[in-house]
């Protein structure tokens, strides 16, 4: 059985190997960075030459805590370092545009955080001027190197469940959004900053939905001014189906994140562990029971490593990995606008009660992208 894991266990390998390993900086020093980025990027052997924030005492708190020497003084001094040759943006998302467009310019390759634009517009105008420039542009959708993830779409691709008919994430949560002040104060909130995630983790397997459904809603007496609670609907060719249910104001203490592909020949089941006791969280589990290789049952998968912060490596390094060897990040910018596409398409759904159509032509599932 071990030799049947095996490659499913290469899949979800986040070593990059060190002739792929370049300079890197970061812009921002938020929480992410200072618990996930640098933490991963240490792990993986890789050199962070600096950090730059707006908030000069915080970049250096963070600096010194992860031993990175260099706090650049100003977005102009970091892209003056001639060492840099990828720079990692984690900021707020109205900001993030114009620092992509000044890196691109500058002649570095990118890693943009999650939604790494505001709309698909915007989005296209980045991918765009990072093909003319011969760079490579790249987001930080994480969720589709974590172990659980990685390891279920590997098994989806050898067709171990045969043709994939339902995929759901079904979280049901308690977050406390007041450390983002302006995460409270957004009208959008759980679409777009966190459902983005299973979102994109549902088209890195399924691919594309033609036609996607969603309603959202607030609960009484919550902090934030969007949506917390929220159904989306992901319609395909056929009679395939998504799914993502989320609510993150779970009062009762009993959290429930778990995700479920169900196929023609079997079915994969896990949870995420980091959402039971965010941000400490626990480690994934994985089962899956498979006719075609077979199984005989649920065979337990083990998972070694986490989403946070352990698969922040796995963008970089599929940047990484394409900047060495050519061709595309598998989270690459041109890739995400179809991310950006569906979120739009599910708040327009939200808005007007309707449903909402993405594209015209139907697309194989469960195909590699």
């Amino acid at each position: 059985m071990l030799d049947l894991l095996t490659p499913i266990a290469a899949a979800a390998d986040l070593t990059i190997p060190a002739g792929h390993r370049l300079p890197i900086a970061v812009v921002g020093a938020g929480a992410i960075v200072d618990v996930a980025h640098l933490p991963a990027y240490r792990a993986a052997g890789l050199e962070v030459t600096g950090l730059y924030d707006l908030d000069g005492e915080r970049a250096r708190e963070v600096a010194a805590r992860h031993g990175v020497t260099t706090v650049y003084g100003s977005l102009r001094e970091l892209l003056s370092d001639e060492r840099i040759a990828v720079v990692d943006i984690a900021v707020a998302p109205e900001a993030q545009p114009g620092i992509a467009r000044a890196v691109l310019e500058s002649g570095r390759h990118v890693l943009c955080q999650k939604p790494f634009a505001p709309d698909v517009a915007t989005g296209r105008q980045l991918v765009d001027l990072a093909a003319a420039r011969g760079l490579k542009i790249a987001v930080n959708q994480q969720l589709r190197f974590d172990e659980g993830i990685a390891a279920a779409r590997a098994m989806v691709r050898a067709g171990w469940v045969g043709e994939p008919t339902t995929m759901t994430f079904t979280v049901n949560i308690a977050t406390d959004w007041s450390g983002w002040e302006w995460l409270v104060s957004t009208d959008r909130l759980e679409i777009v900053y966190h459902s983005i995630h299973y979102l994109d983790a549902i088209r890195s397997i399924l691919g594309d939905p033609v036609t996607v459904f969603c309603t959202g809603s607030r609960t009484a007496g919550q902090l934030p001014k969007g949506e917390t609670r929220t159904m989306s609907t992901l319609v395909y060719p056929g009679d395939v189906r998504a799914l993502v249910h989320v609510t993150h104001e779970n009062r009762t203490g009993d959290h429930e994140a778990a995700f479920r592909i169900d196929g023609t020949e079997g079915a994969i089941k896990g949870t995420l562990g980091l959402l039971y006791d965010y941000p400490h969280g626990r480690p994934d589990t994985l089962l899956v029971n498979s006719r075609t290789v077979p199984t005989d049952g649920w065979l337990p998968y083990p998972v070694t490593t986490r989403w946070l912060p352990d698969a922040v490596a796995g963008p970089m390094g599929s940047l990484l990995a394409a900047i060495a060897e050519g061709g595309e990040p598998e989270t690459a910018g041109a890739d995400n606008l179809g991310t950006l596409a569906l979120l739009d398409a599910l708040y327009r759904s939200m808005e007007t009660g309707e449903s909402r159509r993405l594209r015209a032509g139907p697309e194989p599932v469960g195909e590699a992208r």
